[in-house]
């Protein structure tokens, strides 16, 4: 591949909380020394809901030579506001490409889940329970779900190709209709799970065939016995409060961090061979599932981080920084090295 890269997270805003508190940029700039450097990555897709922070954290990419891949990631914002937050994004992402940084603009992510307008519902919980239950009322929604997509961001692309000189693509569920002539990179984020065993190698090698470079924007696996056959669920054993805020786990789970690494290697193998472009693990590190000592309240056995967050204190690896390393943060750089 020619981008080996990693996600990292500025924070997903839900509930009036965010994912990754506090935003340290002097620990960014840690950070992004390691993904450099430890990792041995090439390229760093820099996602969240604030502007500010994904530059802060672009910036500091930028500064240890890491290709990097602006990509806000926002939550129930209606589309007007969206494209107000995509403009910003753009004049920020111009910014520091005129200063001589390699930056692909992303468009959003998953927009018929986390943006208003796509599906019925008000809030992400409603469009996810919506399709847990098909009807009529979601059958008809994604008759139109096609022209109101890429109705959009055919909008997108023109608002970011006004303000921005790069590369232009967008992270796309597998699912998502996208039209995907107006944009330079085809994003994909692709998961394997046990749902999509049967036909997933054959859809990588699809997307790779299709005349256009790909990119996986996301793929990952969390850190329990099982994790792997639930893709993109992996976060599914968690309780969430009205906040956004993890406040337990569904059941009894078995930590098992030679999960991600299986995963890992598997789907490195698969791209490589289907011929991806890049390709972006999910993720660094989840600050808001951190680890502890009694399984039953271990909520890093959800994560797709490969550091696992401490919830006091630092580590012993990194003495500076608040997180250990898991068994697939040596696997990727192991990897990505050679």
């Amino acid at each position: 591949m020619r981008g080996k890269g990693i996600t990292y997270d500025t924070g997903f805003l839900d509930g009036g909380g965010s994912t990754h508190e506090p935003f340290e940029p002097e620990r960014v700039r840690r950070e992004m020394r390691i993904i450099k450097n430890d990792l041995h990555c090439t390229a760093v897709r820099i996602t969240g809901g604030d502007p500010h922070r994904i530059d802060v954290a672009a910036r500091h990419a930028f500064s240890e030579g890491l290709e990097v891949w602006f990509s806000p990631f926002t939550n129930d914002l209606t589309t007007a506001e969206l494209l107000d937050l995509l403009a910003d994004c753009a004049r920020r992402a111009e910014r520091l490409r005129r200063e001589g940084a390699e930056v692909v603009l992303v468009t959003g992510a998953e927009l018929m889940l986390f943006t208003k307008g796509f599906l019925p519902g008000a809030s992400l919980g409603e469009r996810l329970s919506l399709l847990s239950e098909p009807g009529p009322e979601l059958a008809a929604a994604l008759r139109e779900l096609p022209l109101r997509l890429n109705d959009f961001l055919r909008e997108a692309v023109a608002l970011a190709r006004e303000n921005f000189g790069g590369k232009v693509t967008y992270a796309a569920i597998p699912s998502e209709p996208v039209d995907w002539d107006p944009f330079d990179i085809v994003g994909v984020d692709a998961y394997y799970s046990a749902q999509v065993a049967d036909n997933y190698a054959d859809a990588i090698r699809k997307l790779a065939g299709g005349g256009k470079p790909v990119a996986i924007t996301e793929f990952g696996c969390t850190t329990f016995k099982g994790a792997i056959d639930l893709g993109a669920h992996g976060m599914s054993m968690v309780d969430w409060d009205e906040h956004g805020r993890a406040v337990g786990l569904k059941g009894d789970f078995v930590r098992d961090e030679t999960e991600q690494v299986r995963y890992l290697r598997e789907s490195l193998d698969l791209f490589e061979d289907a011929g991806i472009d890049t390709a972006f693990w999910c993720t660094f590190a989840t600050y808001n599932l951190p680890h502890r000592e009694a399984p039953d309240t271990d909520l890093d056995v959800a994560s797709y981080g490969l550091v696992r967050v401490l919830e006091d204190g630092c580590g012993e690896t990194y003495p500076e920084l608040p997180w250990e390393p898991k068994a697939a943060f040596a696997a990727l750089g192991d990897r990505y090295r050679a």
